[in-house]
């Protein structure tokens, strides 16, 4: 595949083939040549590299997610996140991907079209105002290239989980509506702006497939036909049915079906749900039901009726729209119920504030709900994080209105301190994130320690790599989400809410992470995994490529030894209690979990079950 590797501080591009059929491939290749292992996440000389798969441009929906793989600050290992639809423009750059090295000296804009690269001063700010600014000051580019706008915001430059925000705008400059994405998980958008100081990007070109066979219709039902005895269209709309519309549940999308199939499973309050009764959790379903999923459901299915896409041409509109701001589940429950917020309305502000800060939503709602548990509990005063009141984070005496409202309130004083670096508690944690935060912290407030009975670290939920690194989960009860993986914080795992002994776990979620990275090689998005996968070793041949292979997941692991962040035993009692309570829910008997060995030997077994099964092993 083709590959134009940029650097910003030289100011040169040169285009270059590499042996890769996917820009993961490709990125583990370009990290390797240059062993990042090495280096400092925030190198100048660490490539942060953008692709996209190869079957863009032709009759196939989903296929144009632009995909990002850096070395993560948050990690400390190479990490992959991704954003949809932007990979329909981009593919006019007329390269698969693009690698980027070096640092620009004043804050840069990177504009690539047709294999030309352009290079222009930006003022970075506001993730959608930097957008505005980008199309203003080069409109003629965007509107001759059909370009898309890629930006950071200001956390990208003053904190480890920095995201890349991307708007697919109209001619005349306007976003279009649900065509906004994020890639943010691991810290891309701090990867590319401490550590190149480029602050937006802007890739258009002629749209055309890489590969013309993926624009034969027929060809596509052929493989369709063979393997479900139906045509493609047929099978995207059944395996699309979640994202779309389920008629069994009377909604959509992620955020309409995940709060009305798990219900009570979902985590509250910084996962202090798990060590409550059933009875207890319904209630509270219950009210995220009426205060928290209603007010969207009426207006986006029984009122307006705003689906839409991501910005590809795609029949499953999975991009649902509440007054203008894109809705899923994920950044929402990360502003909502995860903090301690059961008022919808209230989320939106909040939801829009870490994305124009241009925030791993995700992450935002980890860091609020352990700097608001650890105010609630005595550990830090409410000064020490910039706020002016303790939070209401008990949910066995929280009122949902009154307290809703004062922790949304306080949430967003709590992201403007942490994103301005105001105090000196919240410039620790901006710098470098939970973990190590937590460990300073219980050295520097070690009284508070001993008079509380907490510790930091043990109020947050995460899985630990080498010395410093660390992901937080998705916000589901699930013990593959804290499992000892390669990589995680997204869904490279078994993410369902079960439990099984640590062997089959292993298995089960090794298969998934080789079906995960399969996907994000080919650039397609998750939401159409339902058809993709079961063909996609037909598509690649379908274009004469070679089929991607265990290879893929064994390189990142790979990677993660040299750079010393492999997977870490559980430090956190909380991520510790996720596996222990779902057990206990599920009522296995074999594992009870009594004390720490428990935990441990749990671990390990699943950790060398893993490495068996990456090394080739039966």
């Amino acid at each position: 595949m083709e590959v134009l590797e940029i650097d910003v501080g030289k100011k040169r591009a040169q285009r270059r083939s590499v042996a890769a059929g996917g820009p993961l491939e490709a990125a583990l290749r370009i990290h390797s040549e240059r062993e990042t292992w090495r280096l400092d996440p925030l190198s100048p000389e660490c490539p942060v590299v953008i692709g996209y798969g190869p079957f863009v441009g032709g009759r196939l929906y989903g296929v144009h997610r632009l995909i990002f793989v850096f070395k993560s600050p948050q990690t400390k290992t190479l990490h992959v996140s991704a954003l949809g639809g932007a990979a329909y423009k981009a593919m006019g750059a007329s390269v698969q991907a693009i690698s980027i090295v070096g640092k620009a000296e004043r804050p840069t804009a990177i504009l690539v079209a047709a294999g030309r690269v352009e290079f222009a001063d930006v003022e970075p700010g506001d993730a959608y105002q930097t957008i505005k600014q980008l199309y203003a000051r080069h409109r003629d580019f965007f509107v001759q290239n059909d370009a898309r706008a890629l930006a950071v915001g200001p956390a990208a430059y003053t904190t480890y989980s920095g995201a890349v925000v991307s708007v697919d705008l109209s001619k005349t400059g306007e976003p279009k509506p649900g065509a906004e994405d994020f890639a943010a998980r691991g810290g891309p958008g701090t990867a590319l702006a401490q550590g190149h100081n480029v602050a937006a990007l802007a890739i258009g070109g002629p749209k055309t497939p890489l590969y013309r066979q993926i624009a034969d219709g027929e060809a596509i039902d052929r493989i369709f036909l063979q393997k479900f005895g139906k045509r493609y269209i047929e099978v995207v709309n059944e395996k699309t049915v979640k994202y779309r519309f389920d008629q069994k549940l009377g909604t959509g999308g992620t955020f309409g079906v995940n709060y009305v199939h798990y219900r009570d499973l979902l985590p509250l309050f910084g996962y202090k749900s798990i060590y409550m009764s059933r009875e207890e959790r319904i209630k509270h379903a219950d009210l995220i039901l009426e205060l928290f999923w209603r007010p969207f459901q009426r207006e986006v299915f029984e009122k307006s009726k705003s689906w839409y896409n991501c910005g590809e041409p795609c029949p499953v509109v999975c991009k649902k729209v509440w007054h203008g701001k894109k809705v899923d589940y994920e950044s929402f429950h990360a502003a909502g119920p995860f903090i301690g917020n059961y008022i919808f309305e209230e989320a939106v502000p909040l939801v829009d504030m870490v994305d124009r800060l241009g925030l791993d939503a995700i992450e935002a709602g980890h860091l609020i709900a352990w700097l608001f548990d650890a105010v609630y509990v005595g550990l830090l005063k409410p000064e020490e994080v910039g706020i002016d009141d303790k939070p209401a984070f008990d949910p066995r005496s929280f009122n949902p209105t009154e307290d809703s409202r004062r922790n949304a309130r306080l949430a967003a004083k709590l992201l403007e301190n942490l994103v301005n670096n105001t105090t000196e508690v919240l410039t620790l944690v901006a710098k470098h994130g939970i973990r190590r935060a937590a460990r300073e912290l219980e050295k520097k407030l070690r009284d508070r320690v001993l008079a509380t009975g907490h510790r930091f670290r043990d109020l947050a939920v995460y899985a630990a790599y080498g010395a410093e690194g660390y992901m937080t989960p998705n916000f589901y009860w699930a013990p593959g989400l804290v499992a000892p993986m390669y990589i995680q914080g997204r869904y490279w795992t078994n993410y369902n809410p079960t439990f099984m002994a640590p062997e089959d776990f292993a298995k089960s979620s090794y298969e998934r992470a080789v079906a995960e990275a399969y996907i994000d090689n080919a650039g397609i998005c998750r939401f159409h995994r339902g058809w993709a996968e079961p063909v996609l070793k037909e598509l690649y041949k379908l274009v004469g490529l070679d089929p991607p292979t265990p290879e893929i997941y064994r390189g990142f692991a790979q990677y993660a030894k040299l750079a010393g962040a492999e997977p870490m035993p559980w430090e956190s009692k909380r991520a510790r209690d996720l596996v222990s309570t779902l057990a206990r829910e599920l009522g296995s008997r074999e594992w009870s979990f009594q004390d720490y060995d428990d935990y441990y030997e749990w671990w390990i077994r699943f950790k060398e079950a893993l490495d068996k099964l990456v090394s080739g092993g039966a």
